[in-house]
């Protein structure tokens, strides 16, 4: 049965990777009828365009680009295409740059001056095409005046080791840049202004994808410094961050773009894929296979180790009880869980996520969890996520391996490379938070 289980719940977080195909999610949502460009209610006669161009940054910017590359063809002027992991493919008119991910560094710099460069070439007789995935808080970077990449990069380190939330980290890098928090938006008016966003954020709050560079930004310097002081991180971030937070609560100042500023440029901003449609896709084929479906939520967050806790207990009752859904069941959730980093092993929030639900379900027959990014990494490392069943640990204690040892020490990875059941697709070019897919057979 075991076996079985595995293979549907891979199956099913291949059908959340193809629901989340970033060239699909745009061409579900931008149409072109001869000169009429439709985009999320709006339409746009590119005859009243001088110049088109398009700026692509983020884990799917490749896909995203080739998409409407292939919808508007020649009649984008120039763009640039910005992503941590090379193009499968040459671009017509736009240029493409490899970046950092997930920590910032001198190529995202060079490629935010490429971005800005761009912008300011255009005009209020040009039309803008921003297309926005995860990951560009990192693939583009512009410290602001008197910060270095050194200072952004050792801050976003130290906070990630803290094991911060997206908003967190968001509201922290939003204030130690040029282009986040409605900067970027800034740069390209007063041309029109359109923005696509693949979303990798909780409840897909626009301002924290990417840092929100082409929304308002609602966060202050305040909030960023109560996130710094939060983690207890006052006396090891750099010293210039500290002066510039300080400087900016001080100074009361006033966010890069607010909602006013925001309203009055015109822009339109459409989400083409999250979370949640890549769970309704898994969730219509989960009961195609004969399953019992129970979609908890495509926000979920909090501690990867609590909410496996959380999903051991719903699968023991739908084990004994038939409650909340009757055997076979189909657990299904999305959502971005944090892990706070205290051993020295490897492993990402999935991994972590998976071991812990082994070391609950341990013995258990006839329960599989699978937990992996739909960007293809986990944290730090070259897989996905992890697959596991009740006999995951008892086979790792049979080799030696201690399951608590790993998880006291973060290093999820080991554990399942050990046993062969870490979740591996290489970079996807996608990027719509975790799924979390728990089979309860009968």
């Amino acid at each position: 049965m075991s076996e079985k289980l595995k293979k549907d719940a891979r199956e099913l977080f291949d059908q959340a990777l193809r629901e989340a195909d970033p060239g699909k999610c745009v061409l579900e949502h931008i149409k072109l009828k001869g000169k009429q460009l439709k985009v999320g209610g709006e339409s746009f006669n590119l005859s009243d365009f001088e110049s088109v161009y398009v700026v692509a940054f983020g884990k799917a910017a490749s896909s995203m680009a080739a998409a409407l590359e292939e919808l508007l063809d020649e009649r984008i002027t120039e763009g640039i295409v910005v992503s941590n992991v090379r193009s499968k493919r040459a671009f017509q008119k736009m240029d493409f740059h490899l970046s950092s991910h997930p920590v910032p560094d001198e190529k995202s710099v060079e490629a935010a001056e490429k971005v800005v460069s761009l912008l300011e070439r255009s005009g209020e007789k040009d039309l803008v095409i921003f297309l926005i995935s995860g990951g560009g808080s990192s693939i583009l970077a512009m410290p602001s005046e008197g910060l270095t990449i050194e200072d952004k990069k050792a801050v976003t380190q130290r906070l990630m080791l803290r094991g911060v939330d997206t908003y967190g980290l968001n509201t922290v890098r939003k204030k130690v840049s040029q282009v986040k928090g409605g900067g970027l938006l800034k740069k390209a008016l007063p041309s029109q202004v359109i923005t696509l966003i693949l979303s990798d954020v909780v409840g897909d709050r626009l301002e924290f994808i990417a840092s929100g560079p082409t929304v308002p930004d609602t966060t202050t310097y305040e909030d960023a410094w109560r996130v710094i002081e939060a983690l207890e991180l006052e006396h090891k971030i750099p010293p210039r961050v500290v002066v510039h937070l300080e400087r900016g609560r001080e100074n009361n100042t006033s966010p890069t773009m607010d909602r006013e500023q925001y309203e009055r440029s015109g822009a339109t901003t459409v989400v083409v894929g999250n979370n949640h449609k890549a769970i309704i896709s898994m969730e219509k084929m989960a009961k195609k296979m004969g399953y019992n479906t129970l979609f908890l939520s495509s926000q979920i967050s909090g501690e990867a180790r609590e909410v496996a806790k959380v999903l051991a207990g719903i699968s023991f009752d739908i084990k004994r009880f038939g409650r909340p859904v009757k055997k076979p069941a189909c657990i299904l959730f999305g959502g971005e869980t944090t892990v706070n980093v205290t051993g020295r092993g490897r492993g990402g929030r999935n991994t972590e996520t998976a071991l812990s639900f082994c070391f609950e379900i341990i013995g258990s027959s006839g329960i599989v969890g699978l937990f992996a990014g739909t960007d293809g990494i986990d944290g730090p490392t070259d897989a996905a996520g992890a697959i596991c069943d009740g006999q995951s640990r008892l086979i790792a204690r049979s080799m030696g391996i201690s399951a608590r040892d790993h998880l006291a020490e973060n290093d999820s990875y080991s554990f399942f490379e050990t046993l062969g059941d870490l979740i591996k697709t290489g970079s996807t070019g996608t990027n719509v938070m975790d799924v979390g897919v728990v089979l309860v057979g009968e």
